[in-house]
């Protein structure tokens, strides 16, 4: 996990109880007792990135059936959700293609949090990957709402992975100082990382 000069590494049930009186009166007390329990914050987010960086490969890896090498890229924009930690989850997965990426600011006033993917071995698209952050960081809704910001450093297990030291300099992520932010590597094949990326969003969305 990575913010500012610290870094590390990274990239749920309920029964229901029938009560022994039906009454009304037991009902309500049963109701009073018991009526929050099992129950989750609902939150929306917007996964945003360049096509190829992984972010519904990342999704996959989040619901209970787990990604595969048979991910189609997204074309305009996809609605998933998953539970974690204590948060019902619906993600709005933006296609990363150019043509597409117009559509990113349409979803910011709507949202509670940001999902930033990139392609740790794309490294001659980082200055567009900072474009497109200085643009979305730019919007008035993004500035507003100090929404939290997790950025994912995907693909950590390619030889030719940029580590997230650089990859966070590369896009100058230390000037973000007016909400939270976190970087954490990945390899959203193998799922690796990105449970604990995710709660962190989860706990930074529940403050």
């Amino acid at each position: 996990r990575l913010r500012g000069s610290s870094y590390r590494s990274a990239c749920y049930s309920w029964s229901c109880v029938e009560p022994l009186h039906t009454g009304s009166h037991g009902m309500g007390i049963f109701k009073r007792l018991f009526g929050g329990f099992g129950s989750k914050k609902k939150v929306r987010i917007v996964v945003v990135g360049l096509d190829n960086s992984g972010k519904t490969t990342v999704l996959n890896a989040l619901k209970p059936k787990k990604a595969s090498l048979e991910t189609v890229p997204t074309v305009g924009f996809s609605t998933e959700e998953f539970q974690k930690h204590g948060v019902n989850f619906s993600a709005i997965d933006m296609s990363g293609q150019s043509r597409y990426r117009n559509l990113w600011e349409h979803y910011y006033g709507e949202v509670e949090g940001i999902i930033v993917v990139i392609d740790s071995t794309d490294k001659l698209r980082f200055a567009v990957v900072k474009d497109e952050l200085e643009t979305m960081l730019a919007d008035p809704r993004i500035t507003e709402k100090k929404m939290p910001i997790l950025f994912l450093n995907n693909k950590v297990d390619q030889p030719l992975a940029s580590p997230p030291q650089e990859t966070m300099q590369a896009l100058g992520l230390d000037r973000i100082t007016d909400r939270p932010w976190q970087m954490f590597s990945c390899d959203a094949l193998k799922g690796d990382g990105v449970e604990e990326a995710i709660k962190w969003l989860a706990d930074n969305m529940n403050k």
